[in-house]
């Protein structure tokens, strides 16, 4: 097994649209985790995709 990790892909399907709560109705991250993406680190875009999964079964956080 290869100690290589892959890093962490963008939820992003190219949708970009925001409700009124600053969410994406495609892959449900707030405006900010969007903006800021690019500049997190791996460990950050994890906690990121954890907030997704719970924002798609209805907790808004």
């Amino acid at each position: 097994m290869s100690d290589i990790k892959k890093p962490v892909r963008s939820p992003c399907v190219g949708v970009c649209a925001l409700d009124e709560n600053d969410i994406c109705i495609a892959c449900h991250r707030h405006g900010i985790e969007i903006g800021e993406w690019g500049v997190m680190t791996d460990a950050q875009k994890r906690e990121v995709l954890q907030k997704v999964a719970r924002r798609e079964q209805g907790d808004i956080c």
